[in-house]
């Protein structure tokens, strides 16, 4: 299976603080990738190498197979990466519709407005509502709408399931195992083992800033003992 994105012993971190110590993460096409590993072990500096926020010291990211380290945001972004980022951040003083349109790249038969709405009726409800005016579980259906919107070829989540309701968690979750079925490449960061299994292909466990473990779905659920060890679950 190819790599749609591959990171390639990643340095990075903010002023004198390292973060990352060289990373090494492949994303294979047409399959769920899952970083996962503590708060403050790097995960989400290692998606905003990613997705072009933050440059790092060293090492290469790679799409496909262009070179793409320390690229802008668009440039990740006309890449074919579409990320919802952690914290939701959705424009605040748009509207739902607004939201959808504001990003968006149209794409023959990809992801429209009328697409999103029928994914998340909840949003096609508050089509007009301000993003303000939204409930956490909503805004973070209209993020992901927002980032299918770019119709990307790698669909970039960061903790996307964190602080919600269990109703809007399992709405979440069934609407990335549709994406999945669709053939739509993944890279998931979360906390949810039980329901990362549910869709998982791959997982990646980082730790201080290094991976420490990687491996298949069937791997995982073989040695899943040692991972929980980096998990301190």
């Amino acid at each position: 299976m190819s790599a749609l994105a591959r990171i390639t012993d990643l340095h990075a971190g903010y002023g004198r603080a390292e973060v990352l110590f060289g990373v090494d993460l492949t994303v294979p096409r047409g399959a769920v990738t899952t970083l996962i590993g503590r708060n403050g072990m790097g995960k989400t500096t290692t998606i905003r190498c990613l997705m072009g926020l933050l440059s790092p010291s060293s090492g290469r990211v790679e799409v496909g197979d262009e070179d793409l380290t320390g690229a802008a945001p668009y440039r990740m972004a006309r890449a074919g990466l579409g990320l919802v980022p952690e914290g939701r951040q959705v424009f605040p003083s748009l509207t739902v519709s607004e939201n959808l349109r504001a990003t968006a790249r149209p794409r023959a038969n990809g992801w429209t407005e009328a697409r999103v709405f029928d994914a998340f009726p909840r949003l096609a409800e508050r089509r007009a509502h301000y993003g303000v005016q939204l409930s956490g579980g909503e805004q973070q259906m209209l993020a992901i709408g927002r980032a299918l919107m770019t119709n990307p070829d790698l669909l970039v989540l960061d903790e996307a399931t964190e602080g919600l309701a269990p109703l809007i968690r399992e709405e979440i979750w069934t609407m990335l195992g549709r994406l999945k079925a669709e053939g739509l490449t993944i890279l998931l960061v979360d906390k949810n083992l039980g329901e990362l299994a549910r869709i998982s292909d791959h997982y990646a466990v980082i730790e201080k800033g290094r991976i420490v473990w990687t491996g298949s779905a069937d791997d995982f659920a073989a040695d899943r003992a040692t991972v929980e060890q980096f998990l301190h679950l």
